[in-house]
């Protein structure tokens, strides 16, 4: 999913993909539903590839839910990080009136579990489009289908629970490591509130509201994700907007 923006860093930058276990082409038999029970041990799995490569002053990027991933890596060993660029987070998924929306209402994360285990592989069919958004481009969001398709059930089943069940918002006042919170304009999954919550409640960290659309800008918009990702990179977010 990173393919249109991970190439404009490849000369400046080494540049560092994977997939997480459970998922992509990573070792299927390395799941351990126990381990992946919560976002602790991706959180886990981040700090061991950065370990294995001997990796220093690492700038992470993460969506969605994997920015809090990062956000876990980094409070465990800060001195691995020089900054954070955090596309459309999220830390707590479901609304908790009156002071916050996360999106959705517990009843509609539990309809969406409940249609998980019911049919296996419909609920991507109808998650997709409201995550990637830009029905003029319908092929996008059929390769974010495809994506979730490509999970096994059980392993979607659990990702999609710890996903929109966890809430870490206290995590994110203890973050020292400079960050860059990117937020798009109409997305259902992490509305714009949210993406200013968080520019909050990290200490020093830049907002940029994008004008891609939906979830997943590093998709539906690759230029202008790596534009802004460029100028908070050689310009320590120069022209970007900070509260």
């Amino acid at each position: 999913m990173w393919r249109f923006v991970a190439p404009a860093f490849e000369k400046e930058f080494r540049v560092v993909l994977f997939d997480y276990v459970g998922a992509g082409r990573s070792d299927g038999a390395a799941y351990d539903p126990v381990r992946y029970g919560s976002l602790d041990g991706y959180a886990s799995d981040v700090i061991e590839v950065i370990d294995a490569l001997g990796l220093r002053d690492v700038v992470y990027v993460g969506h969605s839910v994997s920015c809090v991933v990062g956000v876990l890596a980094s409070l465990r060993r800060p001195e691995l990080f020089s900054r954070m660029v955090l596309v459309c987070p999220s830390p707590c998924y479901i609304n908790q009136p009156p002071g916050y929306l996360g999106g959705f209402n517990l009843i509609d994360i539990e309809g969406l579990l409940d249609l998980m285990d019911k049919n296996p592989l419909g609920w991507a069919g109808f998650l997709a489009p409201i995550v990637m958004k830009n029905p003029d481009r319908p092929e996008l969001g059929a390769e974010l289908e495809r994506s979730f398709c490509a999970m096994k059930p059980d392993v979607a089943r659990q990702f999609a629970r710890v996903t929109f069940l966890s809430d870490n918002r206290e995590d994110l006042a203890k973050v020292r490591t400079p960050a860059l919170v990117l937020q798009c304009t109409n997305d259902s999954v992490a509305p714009e509130s949210v993406g200013r919550f968080v520019h909050r409640q990290i200490l020093g960290s830049t907002f940029r509201q994008l004008s891609a659309s939906g979830h997943c800008p590093h998709v539906s918009d690759a230029p202008e994700t790596i534009r802004a990702i460029q100028a908070y990179l050689g310009s320590a977010g120069v022209g970007c907007e900070t509260e």
